[in-house]
């Protein structure tokens, strides 16, 4: 990973976020810039030895405008916010990253079809990390799955993850990747799914709007939970490889209780003969952010043709929401 390349994506996309520093960056110390976040990496450009003249404004949202004076001993990067400008001094510029466990994630933020948005969420973050950390971050089968982030009736125009205000603006999701068919078209195959193989081999020939939304609605049909499944355990799979994240002692044995209620809620139905799912929705470990832990308890309900969900929650004082 070049750090400097790093420095410049996040110019192009106007994004320049410090995590909070002492003495409002003005005394030498390292200073952190937010490159990717999510559930799969927390990654960030480490200023060494590095402080700010003028004043960083952490609020501002808008274009920057940079100019990059680099040397070997002593660089100094000018920042433009609007009208506002400060310097930061640096000595050398690092990335830092670490990679977790994304395989048993869930976010809950938009209703229906739970159990695909939660495999478009995890296939997007995938994909980001992918394509902004590379090959060197995402193993082999990663590498391969990531391409369903362009497989329009698993992505975010059939089955968003996210309410619509933080849709990505943009046409091309719904042009099919010939890389992301195959993968699609693989898991049909490892499943035994005939008719969806059918069905995706009309879909590559007339790879519109029309009939990925018809691949989509197949996806949530009884007859195709193979194949669904499938993707879902190679995804929990690939992901396993990373650790969970640890938040310290006092923290983890909170959240330990949440999911502990959330497993035994998980037993108690699988006594029952119903099966169910659980999943975690976690803060960052390296950043403040307004999201606490929960757990969550996906439970298969009856269905005649389509699969069907509920959702059940639990914070760390295991007290479920109702």
């Amino acid at each position: 990973m070049n750090a400097y390349r790093m420095l410049e994506i996040l110019i192009q996309q106007n994004q320049f976020e410090l995590l909070k520093g002492k003495d409002e960056f003005h005394t030498p110390q390292d200073i952190r810039l937010v490159y990717l976040m999510n559930d799969a990496v927390e990654c960030f450009l480490a200023f060494r030895n590095a402080r700010i003249t003028g004043d960083y404004l952490a609020e501002y949202e808008g274009e920057l405008e940079t100019h990059l004076d680099r040397r070997e001993e002593r660089s100094a990067l000018v920042v433009h916010q609007g009208h506002n400008v400060f310097t930061l001094f640096f000595e050398k510029l690092e990335p830092e990253y670490h990679l977790y466990d994304y395989g048993q994630i869930g976010h809950f933020w938009v209703k229906g079809y739970d159990y695909l948005r939660q495999l478009e969420y995890r296939i997007a973050i995938l994909w980001d990390k992918y394509k902004y950390m590379g090959e060197d971050c995402c193993n082999e089968e990663e590498q391969k799955l990531a391409w369903l982030a362009k497989f329009p009736p698993l992505n975010f125009t059939c089955y968003p993850s996210v309410p619509p205000q933080y849709l990505p603006d943009r046409e091309d999701g719904w042009v099919l990747a010939e890389e992301a068919w195959e993968v699609m078209m693989e898991l049909a195959k490892e499943a035994g799914d005939h008719s969806l193989q059918r069905a995706l081999e009309r879909y590559r020939k007339h790879p519109g709007k029309w009939m990925a939304k018809h691949v989509a609605r197949l996806l949530h049909r009884k007859s195709h939970a193979k194949t669904v499944d499938l993707l879902a355990e190679k995804l929990k799979t690939v992901a396993s490889a990373y650790p969970d994240r640890s938040f310290g002692q006092e923290r983890d044995t909170k959240y330990g209780i949440a999911m502990k209620a959330a497993l035994e809620g998980q037993k108690v139905l699988a006594e029952k003969g119903i099966q169910s799912v659980v999943l975690r929705e976690e803060p960052f470990v390296e950043a403040a952010d307004t999201l606490d832990f929960k757990a969550h308890l996906m439970i298969w309900m009856p269905g005649i043709i389509n699969r069907k969900t509920e959702i059940r929650t639990f914070t760390f004082s295991a007290k479920e929401i109702k």
